[in-house]
């Protein structure tokens, strides 16, 4: 079995994940998974003034997952809603200094989990309908599939 390289910044988050819990009652949840690999994420996020006050994850996976899990949950905490949401597969493993390409399945599902909790919040607000929710999560759907 082919050994994977992990750099510095992902071991760190890694083996010092920032950011891991539960918060009960929060204002927004997103949950993803990838059934080939088994990695599943949860994100949880509280809302003051339209910023992320508070964000906390689970993640049952590998150390990419989790250090994937960890670096965006710490690259959304303090911005605003409208911010966070644009925050990319490609933006997380920018961040976390490159992961292995077997491994880059990972950084969809940070990106993907946080951006499931902030349509959550949406949602459960009003600012959008659960059938826009729905209509945008098929279309990144799409768009990850055809790369």
């Amino acid at each position: 079995m082919a050994q994977i390289g992990y750099n510095e910044t992902v071991m760190d988050h890694f083996m010092n994940p920032r950011n891991v819990g539960v918060i009960e009652n929060p204002d927004g949840y997103g949950k993803v998974g990838n059934p080939v690999c088994g990695d599943l994420m949860e994100i949880f996020i509280n809302v003051k003034d339209e910023r992320i006050s508070d964000i906390k994850f689970r993640t049952f996976g590998c150390g990419s997952a989790i250090a994937v899990s960890s670096m965006v949950t710490e690259m959304a905490k303090g911005k605003s809603l409208d911010e966070a949401v644009k925050i990319t597969r490609d933006d997380v493993a920018g961040e976390l200094g490159g992961l292995p390409p077997q491994k880059l399945h990972c950084s969809n599902l940070g990106a993907d989990a946080l951006h499931a909790a902030i349509k959550d919040y949406w949602v459960k607000t009003g600012k959008i309908s659960p059938k826009e929710a729905a209509a945008e999560e098929g279309a990144q759907e799409e768009e990850q599939e055809g790369e």
